[in-house]
C-alpha cells in the first residue's frame, strides 16, 4: 500500500462522515386488545412450522448433501 491510500480512503468518506443521520420517531403505546394464551400458541406454533421445521429437515439431511452423485 502506497503512502496515500489512508488519504485518499479518508477524502472518499469524509463528505459522508458530516451528513446528518434522520432519527425514527417512534413511539409505542399500549396495545389495544391484550393477546390471549390462544393468539400466542398459535404465534409460537407459526413461527416453529416456519423457521425451525425447514430448517432441520436440512440438517437431518445433511448427509445426503454432501454425498457427490
Amino acid at each position: 500500500m502506497s503512502m496515500l491510500t489512508p488519504l485518499l480512503l479518508r477524502g472518499l468518506t469524509g463528505p459522508a462522515r458530516r451528513l446528518p443521520v434522520p432519527r425514527a420517531q417512534i413511539h409505542s403505546k399500549p396495545p389495544r386488545e391484550q393477546l390471549g394464551t390462544m393468539d400466542i400458541a398459535i404465534g409460537l406454533t407459526s413461527c416453529f412450522l416456519c423457521f425451525l421445521l425447514p430448517s432441520g429437515w436440512v440438517l437431518s439431511h445433511l448427509e445426503n448433501y454432501k454425498k457427490r452423485e
